[in-house]
């Protein structure tokens, strides 16, 4: 009877845990699907009394969202791209090789990944129209690499140590030099590690708000986020909140799937270096 108690709440707990966390998915994806008056209709309804596509239409007919979604591209692969080639060279050089304030080092790096945005914003500002890329790829990447590369490294970091180093060793007698052992040894071998911190670094910048919004003034370099927060109606008074919606489930449902197929290289890629180090 015990047993049966305990399998019953934990069944329980699990289907509020999940209710908790897909529900809003859910809710999103039916309200794109409803049309304008449905929207605000009394009683609430859960499923829609008629099915339309026109949200979506009106959100892919939009050239300005379109292109939206090509900035988020460049900008999160930039910053993906950029963060684990230079990631992967500090976490060989923090796993190999001893010296001076290294544990100081890491959990520097460690700091940095848990840093409030809002607190370097107003220098980030200053810093990109001084150098006069300001509303630019470059100012977005940049400015997301403050939260990808220390998550990168300490990722990868972990990873490394796991690797034996005979391998290392196997590959200087060879005559390698440190950095061929890195590109031809470390990198193949680090495969899971990479596409998991490159696809969890990938999804952050994607969904990045508030650097976009205040290192961007128009459609040249805004991403996603920011160009479905400025959504307008027909007048003041209105919230397109179906445009939103489809906007919304059209950016959210491929980055889901793509953690969806890569959920076991993620799972393999972070626990990894979780036996020790």
């Amino acid at each position: 009877m015990t047993r049966i108690l305990s399998r019953t709440a934990f069944y329980l707990i699990l289907a509020i845990g999940l209710f908790y966390i897909l529900f809003p998915f859910y809710w999103m994806i039916v309200n794109s699907l409803k049309p304008s008056a449905e929207l605000f209709a009394t009683p609430l309804s859960y499923w829609p009394r008629q099915l339309t596509l026109d949200n979506y239409r009106a959100v892919l007919a939009d050239g300005s969202f379109v292109r939206s979604i090509f900035n988020s591209f460049v900008v999160a692969g930039g910053a993906t791209i950029l963060s684990l080639a230079l990631s992967s060279m500090a976490a060989y050089a923090l796993a190999r090789y001893r010296f001076a304030g290294k544990q100081a080092t890491l959990y520097i790096i460690l700091g940095m990944s848990t840093f409030p945005q809002i607190a370097v914003l107003g220098g980030l500002f200053t810093l990109a129209r001084a150098l006069g890329i300001y509303n630019t790829y470059w100012a977005l990447i940049l400015s997301y690499m403050i939260f990808t590369l220390p998550f990168c490294v300490w990722v990868l970091t972990s990873f490394v140590k796991e690797i034996p180093d005979t391998l290392d060793e196997a590959a200087t007698i060879d005559g390698a030099s440190a950095w061929q052992i890195l590109w031809k040894v470390i990198i193949p071998l680090a495969g899971p590690g990479l596409v998991a911190t490159g696809l969890l670094s990938f999804i952050n910048a994607w969904n990045e708000f508030l650097f976009a919004l205040t290192l961007t003034a128009d459609n040249q370099a805004r991403t996603v986020p920011v160009a479905v927060a400025l959504f307008s109606g027909q007048s003041e008074h209105e919230l397109p909140w179906g445009k939103i919606t489809a906007a919304s489930t059209v950016v959210t449902v491929p980055v889901v799937l793509l953690a969806l197929m890569f959920q076991k290289r993620i799972v393999e890629g972070l626990t990894s270096g979780a036996v020790k180090g």
